[in-house]
This record gives C-alpha cells, sequence and structure tokens, in this order.
C-alpha cells in the first residue's frame, strides 16, 4: 500500500512532442517507453508480430503511438495520442501530436496543460517551417520548458558541426518568441542514441539524455504561486447526522497558496471572511496550491454559488466584460464577426459577442494578417469579445488556469475556439 501511496504522491510532468511528419515523434516515445522497460510483454509481442509482417527488421517502435489504424497504415500520427509511463522519480504523460498544419488544433489541444514541450527536428533537413510553426504555438501556450531533440544523428555520420548549425538556426529564431527554458538534445530515436541511455557515437555531446533531462527539469515554479486563485466548482452540503452544518466549497485552485486563517475575498460579491479548513480526501491540509483539488470551509456564512472566484482581499484578478483574446479556432464553420457564442472561463459559464477581429497570424514568419480578417479552422487570430457576465482572469501569461477560455457554438455544442486572454 505505501508503494502505491508512494506513485501518487510522485510528481506528474506533462509533455507534448512535435515535429514535420517523419521526423520520428511517434519512434522517439516508443524508444522512450522500450528503453525505460514501460512496455508490457503482450504489447511488445504483437510489435514484434505486426513488424515481421511488414517485413521489417527488428521491432518498429513507431506502432507503439499510433494507435489509429489509418495513423498505421500511412505511417503518420492524426490525432493527439495519450501515453502514460513512469520511472522512479517521475511520472510522465505524454501527448502525441500531429506534425501537418491541418492539425493546427490538435497540437494546441495536447500542448494547452503541458509543462514541456519536445520539439523534433530532422538533423539532415535542420529548422524547417513547421519547426517554427510549432515553436510559436509552443510560446503563444506559454509552455515554460522547450527541449529540442535533433533526431536522426545517425544520418548525418553523428557529426559534431550539424547539431551545432541547427543549434545556433533555432536560437536565432527563438529569439524573436517568448521562451524561457530551451534544451538541446542531439539523438537517434531508432538506434537508441541520447535518449534513455547515453551515446557511445556522440562523446562530444556533454549535457543530458533526453529521459534524464525530462526527470530532472524543474516543474515546481512553472504554477503562479503568487496570486491566490480558487474557481470554486461546487458547494458541499452532506446535510448527514455527521456533519449536519457543513459548508464547503469544492474547486481546483488555480493560483497562489491558501492556508487556515487566511483572510479571503469572495468574488462577485466582495464580501471577506477567513479560511476556516482545507479538506482533501486524506483528511485536512495546513496549505493548499496549485493544482491540488480541495474543499473549503469558511468562518462566515456567506452566499457563494459555482463560478464564484476565492481569492486575496489584496491580490484580486481583473473583473471585465471586454476581452482581447488570442483563439485557434477549431471548428470547420468559420467564425462569424457579432456571433454569439458560450464562453467557459474556469468554473464561469457565460455567453459572448465577438466584436472584432483584430487580426490573423501567419504562423510561419510571425506576420500579422491584417487584411482578411475571416478565420477558419485552425486560425489563430486576435479578436475581442463582450461576455454577458463579468469574469474573473489574469493574463495568460501570468496564469495560464485563469487566462484560458473555450467558445462553445450554443446550436450545436460543439467546442469551436481555445482562447488565451491578452
Amino acid at each position: 500500500m505505501s508503494d502505491t501511496k508512494g506513485y501518487l504522491d510522485m510528481e506528474l510532468l506533462r509533455f507534448t512532442t512535435a515535429g514535420s511528419v517523419d521526423d520520428g515523434k511517434s519512434t522517439l516515445i516508443g524508444r522512450l517507453l522500450y528503453d525505460s522497460k514501460s512496455i508490457f510483454e503482450d504489447q511488445l509481442e504483437v510489435l514484434e508480430e505486426t513488424s515481421q509482417r511488414r517485413g521489417e527488421e527488428g521491432i518498429n517502435l513507431a506502432l507503439l503511438t499510433d494507435g489509429l489504424r489509418a495513423e498505421r497504415e500511412q505511417g503518420i500520427t492524426i490525432d493527439v495520442a495519450y501515453r502514460y509511463f513512469a520511472t522512479p522519480k517521475r511520472k510522465f504523460i505524454i501527448a502525441d501530436t500531429p506534425g501537418h498544419i491541418q492539425y493546427t488544433r490538435n497540437m494546441v489541444t495536447g500542448a494547452s496543460t503541458a509543462n514541456l514541450a519536445i520539439l523534433l527536428l530532422d538533423a539532415r533537413h535542420g529548422v524547417v517551417e513547421q519547426t517554427c510553426r510549432h515553436a510559436f504555438i509552443a510560446s503563444l501556450l506559454q509552455i515554460p520548458h522547450i527541449v529540442v531533440c535533433i533526431n536522426k544523428m545517425d544520418l548525418v555520420d553523428y557529426k559534431e558541426e550539424a547539431y551545432n548549425k541547427i543549434k545556433e538556426d533555432f536560437k536565432a529564431f527563438s529569439s524573436k518568441l517568448e521562451i524561457p527554458d530551451i534544451h538541446f538534445v542531439p539523438l537517434s530515436a531508432l538506434h537508441g542514441d541520447n535518449v534513455v541511455n547515453r551515446s557511445t557515437n556522440m562523446d562530444w555531446y556533454e549535457g543530458s539524455t533526453l529521459l534524464h533531462l525530462l526527470e530532472n527539469v524543474h516543474i515546481g515554479s512553472d504554477h503562479n504561486h503568487v496570486d491566490c486563485r480558487f474557481p470554486v466548482q461546487y458547494v458541499v452540503r452532506p446535510q448527514s447526522k455527521e456533519y449536519p452544518d457543513y459548508r464547503g466549497y469544492a474547486g481546483r485552485i488555480a493560483g497562489g497558496v491558501f492556508k487556515p486563517g487566511d483572510k479571503v475575498m469572495v468574488l462577485p460579491s466582495g464580501f471577506t471572511s477567513k479560511i476556516k479548513s482545507i479538506d482533501t480526501m486524506d483528511g485536512s491540509v495546513a496549505e493548499a496550491f496549485a493544482p491540488m483539488s480541495v474543499c473549503m470551509t469558511l468562518e462566515d456564512d456567506i452566499d457563494i454559488s459555482r463560478g464564484d472566484m476565492i481569492v486575496r482581499e489584496n491580490n484580486s484578478p481583473k473583473t471585465e466584460q471586454d476581452l482581447d483574446i488570442m483563439i485557434c479556432w477549431m471548428n470547420e464553420k468559420k467564425m462569424i464577426t457579432r456571433g454569439k457564442y458560450s464562453i467557459k472561463h474556469t468554473s464561469k459559464d457565460a455567453r459572448c459577442i465577438v466584436k472584432e477581429v483584430k487580426y490573423k497570424m501567419n504562423i510561419n514568419n510571425l506576420h500579422r494578417i491584417e487584411d482578411d480578417k475571416e478565420v477558419g479552422l485552425n486560425d489563430i487570430a486576435r479578436i475581442s469579445i463582450r461576455t454577458t457576465a463579468p469574469l474573473f482572469f489574469d493574463e495568460y501569461r501570468r496564469n495560464r488556469n485563469t487566462g484560458s477560455i473555450i467558445l462553445i457554438d450554443e446550436a450545436t455544442n460543439e467546442t469551436v475556439a481555445a482562447g488565451m486572454i491578452i
């Protein structure tokens, strides 16, 4: 039982992979799982059989993640594939996202919750258009850590010059973006060089292997622990014999650190109180921080409901109805200017109208497109909206939880856009 508890308490790193078609993303993930002993024997047998049937030498590790039959047949990734694995140091969730431009929305979906992005490049081709696009999306989504994996080093004879040239090219491009932490790793996913085990073919490289980086990258400060934000999802009132008067507010902490005794304010009412207790499934805790899910009780009886937010008195978010947001449009139907949509922000539901499209982004060269305001599938654009009720938000760059929204088509209930508040 203690082993299980230890596993549950381990730190979780979410990372996403991106790169051009055939750069070897699926092979890289397959190699990570294979070399870190995270594949079951029956999976291994199926891989061996499938690889033999296709007349391939050895095991085709890419088959591990390409779950859709269409992906296996074409040898490409179409949907976002999530894979879970763990080492003694950390648990991992991998979002394997497709490289094609028509699947930009899938990459945004996979990357939105990631702590780290692996950008894969082919050592023969270097920095290409897709690399720039994926780096831009990673910086737009404020992913704190990026690992640039220069793959297929075996095809350039493991030369240090090839690695250095790509490294300099990427640094020159990424200087225009906001990426706080970049690492570079030369590797060969096919042969396992520098993925889990150090490469004997590249003794000139003195940095970490990919797995060592993933296990040790510091993610404790990725969450905003300064601004206290607690969007209320549900009011807990058991009214049982054991808890006749219990009234708690359940939700996931979106920022900051809360402790019993802290003075807090409730939005939108502005009423203040003190935290009486912070309860979890395992009992009461002395402090809670993002991204913990907890139930808070307050010393005063205040009318609080879903969509309200508990914050600190002297540190409250912005409260406005007019917002500027960067969106990625995810629907086949084009966006309607002056159109009405449902909006979800933290635990709050409202409706909004699209006031105007300011510009679209050309994500290949980072230029603004101001003469074409029609927003369609996979477009990234800056728009301004007005909501029916005030939202309590921070800028996305300050807090990814309180700075993100989704838009929903009221007629079909489809999610049509994901947005970052500027």
